[in-house]
């Protein structure tokens, strides 16, 4: 498949999709973590690039400044290019309202 140049999109009219524009609502946010998550195997920086979507829905300044991270530590650590570690992970997920659970692997 063939992708389509930032200018031929600007020239169509059409915007990327992006994931952060759709979770709207507390409950949105914790389904597709939790789908990202059921997705994700051992990939990481597939969960951070995910709990990046969420942060820039509800807003990357809001978000550092809940964790005491820098915008642009978030923005690296949540891009998916490498995984953070745990406790970014979890700073994040917390100034998100979101809370991390376990549960027993279907066998």
């Amino acid at each position: 498949m063939m992708a389509i140049s930032a200018k031929t999109r600007k020239k169509l009219g059409i915007k990327r999709w992006d994931p952060a524009d759709y979770l709207e609502t507390p409950a949105d946010m914790a389904a597709y973590l939790e789908a990202c998550i059921a997705e994700a195997g051992d990939d990481a920086a597939f969960i951070a690039r995910a709990l990046g979507d969420i942060a820039r829905a509800k807003g990357m300044t809001q978000v550092a400044r809940a964790t005491g991270l820098s915008r642009e530590s978030l923005y690296k650590a949540l891009s998916g290019e490498r995984a953070p570690d745990f406790a970014t992970i979890l700073k994040v997920a917390d100034a998100l309202g979101l809370r991390l659970s376990v549960s027993v692997k279907a066998a």
